[in-house]
C-alpha cells in the first residue's frame, strides 16, 4: 500500500493555521500520511530539486491553481488509488511565490487562489475528508 506524504514550504507562521494543520495530521497518522515540513529558506528552484528526489521513490503532484480539479468525491477515489499503489504519492504545496516552471503533475484545489498556508490546511482537510467519504463516515456531510 503506498503512503502519501504532503510537503510544506516550511512550517506554518500563522498559530491558527498551525494548530488546526496538526490536528487534521494527527487524525491521519493510521492512515500512512505524513506532513513533511521543508525549510522555507529553500528558493522555489532549490525546493522543486529536493521534491524531485523524492518522486524518485513516487510519483508527485505539484499543487497550483492551473491544475486538474476535482470534487471531494472525485479526489477520495484518486485519494484511494494513490493508497493502492506500491509507490509512495507526494503532494507539494508551493512556496507563497509558486512553483517555477515544471513537468510535474498539477492539481488544482480551486480556481481561486490562496495563501500557501491556508491552501496547506484545505489540503490536508481534503485528505482527511477523503479517508472519510472511503470509511462512510457523515463527516462529509
Amino acid at each position: 500500500m503506498g503512503r502519501v506524504f504532503i510537503h510544506l514550504h516550511g512550517k506554518p507562521k500563522d498559530k491558527s493555521k498551525a494548530a488546526l494543520i496538526q490536528m487534521y495530521s494527527k487524525r491521519l497518522e493510521t492512515e500512512s500520511v505524513k506532513i513533511v515540513e521543508h525549510n522555507d529558506n529553500l528558493s522555489n528552484i532549490e525546493y522543486v530539486e529536493k521534491l524531485q528526489d523524492f518522486s524518485k521513490n513516487g510519483q508527485i503532484f505539484f499543487f497550483e491553481e492551473k491544475g486538474s480539479e476535482y470534487d471531494s468525491i472525485e479526489f477520495s477515489n484518486l485519494y484511494r488509488s494513490w493508497k493502492l499503489e506500491q509507490e509512495d504519492t507526494h503532494l507539494a504545496i508551493g512556496p507563497a511565490e509558486g512553483f517555477p516552471q515544471h513537468s510535474f503533475s498539477k492539481v488544482s484545489l480551486s480556481k481561486f487562489t490562496f495563501p500557501h498556508e491556508l491552501a496547506a490546511l484545505i489540503l490536508i482537510e481534503q485528505i482527511y475528508r477523503s479517508t472519510q467519504i472511503i470509511k462512510g463516515t457523515k463527516y462529509h456531510k
